[in-house]
Order: C-alpha cells, then structure tokens, then sequence
C-alpha cells in the first residue's frame, strides 16, 4: 500500500493547523509592552498639536484593531495596502475578515476537489488560488462600483460647490455643504475632508488624503484645480464650473467607448470562460474521464500549452477593446 497520500494528508491537515495558530495567536507580550511605551510617549512627547492630531489617530487605529486583524496582518502580504484597498470599498471590511475568507474558501475548496477525485497538491493549489483571487475579486468589484458612483455624481458635487461659492460663502464651509446635500460616496468623501479640516488639516492636506484613497483622474483634476487657484489666485466658481462640465463630457465619451466595445468583451469572455466551463461540468458530472489528465505527461503538456495560448490570446482581446480617455 503506497503511504504516500497518507502522508500528504497528514501534511495538509498540519499546514491548515498551523495556518489557524497564526490566525488565531494574539499579539506577544514584549511587542504589546513597547506599544504601550510608545503610546505614552507620544501622549507626553506630543508639544504641536499637529503631533498630537497624528497620535491620537495613530492610538484610535491601533485600539480598534482587533487581534484577528493582527494575526491577518502576519499572514497576508503587505496588510497596509490591503488596508487601504479595503477602506476604498466604504465598507467596514477589517483585515481580519479578509483573511478569514482567504482561509476558509481555501480550506472548502480543497476538500471539495480532493473529496471530488481530484490529486490532494493539485486540490491544494487551486484551493489556495481560489482563496487568494475570489477575496480580491470582490473587494475590486466593490471598489469599482464605489468609485463609478463617485464619478457619476461628482459633477453634481462641483457645481453645488460652484453656486455656494458664488453666494458669498468660503470653500471650507461649502465642502461641508456637500458633504449633506450630495448621497453616495461624494457625500462620505466631502463629510471626511470636512472632519480632518475640523481636528486642524490644512485644505490641501484632506483632499490630498482623499485623492490618494479613491485614486480617481477626476479627483486629481480637482485637487489640481483648487491648488493652482490657491496659488495663483482667480475665478475659482469658474474654474470649477467648466471642470464639471469636462468631467460630464468625460463620462459621456467613457459611455459611448463602452457601448462600442460591450459586444467585443462579451465574445471575449465566453470564449475565454467556455473551456474552463466545460472542464469543470464534465469533471463533476464523470471525474474518471478526465483521471488521466493529471496523469499523462503528454496530456499535461497539451493542458498547458493550450493555456499559454489562451492567456495571450485574452491578453491580445483585452488590449484591442481597452482604450484611455
């Protein structure tokens, strides 16, 4: 009796094992000691109130992580950015979360294949794959569609932002304006630069914070904006109003560049999708008759030349159909 699926199995069992430690081990003693340390230090240390502000920030951020988000900050590649990607969504998506999905997707798609027929480190691998790509699959399409409600409401923003300009009131109280008036995202954004410009950020200072999060070309235009007049001096109320109609003709390109392009992305992605699943199907429906897939060479080989051929060609489509406005 070959004892080697055995010993793999006890292998996988242990690495899921030890993946749950880490995930679940709070954060040690001595690096909970300097912490604390450096919070007191910082509380006594802090003489401008712009070390201050920074501080207490820093001490609200860190007192909120939970020690999940730690663990997850262990495990996961770069948590700063992922942080950062999950505060772009508008949800009150944590670290901890995110790596809690990664792991158990992976964990139930591995048994699911290997229960399924299929080898255990192949089952592991796309196991693994599935649970690192479905995660940031859904916090970018989150993302997206955040940002594609800002972008469509932000001209509505920049012209409520023009008429409060032109009724005598100054910039800063405006953004506040919008910030109530305007639903959606440009609402939140506008209310957060208002909060940081009330605990002493400079204008400039928010929405560079703003921008840098939401990472949009119309925002930029924006900041550019605002940051030229603030220097140069002029029209600000007409500055702004002839940005918000460039960003609606902006739009309304993206639009017709999109319902161009549409049919030539839906033949793209069934004829991307279609073997993959037919492959899949077929192997739920009759696993023995794809058994041999993993375990001729030549047909592993032909697998995989097909794939490269697949990817270039998606990459080719991807390119003809992708333009830049």
């Amino acid at each position: 009796m070959n004892p080697m699926p055995f010993l793999l199995m006890i292998l996988g069992s242990a690495l899921v094992l030890l993946l749950l430690a880490f995930a679940f081990m709070g954060p040690s003693a001595e690096k909970a000691r300097a912490r604390r340390l450096a919070a007191v230090r910082e509380r006594h240390q802090a003489a401008a109130a712009g070390t201050s502000m920074e501080a207490q920030i820093r001490r609200i951020t860190t007192a909120r992580a939970t020690r999940m988000d730690v663990a997850a900050g262990r495990l996961l590649p770069n948590p700063a950015q992922l942080q950062k990607r999950l505060s772009m969504t508008g949800k009150s998506w944590t670290v901890g979360q995110y790596g809690m999905a990664t792991l158990g997707i992976a964990i139930a798609a591995t048994i699911l294949l290997w229960s399924r027929g299929m080898p255990l480190l192949l089952s592991l691998f796309v196991g693994l794959f599935l649970g690192a790509g479905i995660p940031h699959k859904v916090v970018g399409m989150a993302i997206n569609r955040r940002i594609n409600k800002f972008t469509a409401k932000f001209p509505d923003a920049i012209e409520l932002l023009v008429r409060g300009l032109r009724s005598g009131l100054p910039i800063t109280e405006t953004m506040g304006v919008v910030g109530q008036e305007v639903p959606g995202p440009v609402g939140e954004e506008f209310r957060a630069v208002s909060d940081r410009m009330r605990i002493g950020r400079t204008l400039d200072a928010a929405l560079q914070e703003t921008a840098d999060r939401i990472g949009t070309p119309e925002f930029q235009f924006f900041l550019i904006t605002i940051a030229i007049q603030r220097e140069t001096g002029g029209n600000l109320s007409e500055t702004l109003s002839n940005l918000a109609d460039v960003l609606r003709k902006r739009s309304q390109m993206k639009l017709k560049i999109k319902a161009m392009s549409s049919e030539s992305k839906a033949s793209a992605y069934i004829v991307g999708s279609l073997p993959f699943v037919v492959f899949g199907l077929i192997w739920f429906v009759n696993s023995d008759y794809l058994a041999k897939f993993f375990v001729d060479q030549r047909l592993m080989v032909i697998g995989i030349g097909g794939f490269i051929w697949m990817a270039i060609g998606g990459f080719i489509m991807a390119k003809m159909v992708s333009f830049e406005i």
